[in-house]
């Protein structure tokens, strides 16, 4: 399925997945988006000189998983427990909002 986001889109789809993992605890804001696009955790197509980025829902889900695990080892905590969990609940986020 090819499902395209403008960053405001990407960043409550990510958020979406980061509250349902972190209950609640953590958010994702169209500047976080920014920041993946920059540092290399995402890529943004552009379409045009004027238009917004655009990302690829896929790569959006992908980012958050990679930057989630990322943080939470720099703090000492290991995922590979729970993982499959954690990637489980991000697929059912991820299908509620695409209403699938």
């Amino acid at each position: 399925m090819n499902v395209w986001l403008t960053t405001a889109q990407a960043a409550a789809h990510a958020d979406q997945a980061r509250q349902t993992v972190s209950a609640g605890a953590a958010h994702i804001t169209p500047a976080t988006i920014r920041q993946w696009d920059c540092r290399g955790h995402l890529r943004g197509y552009s379409i045009g000189k004027r238009r917004p980025k655009l990302y690829h829902l896929g790569d959006v889900a992908a980012a958050e998983l990679a930057t989630r695990a990322l943080g939470l080892r720099q703090a000492g905590i290991n995922l590979t427990a729970s993982k499959d969990a954690e990637q489980r609940a991000l697929e059912l986020a991820c299908k509620r909002q695409l209403g699938a």
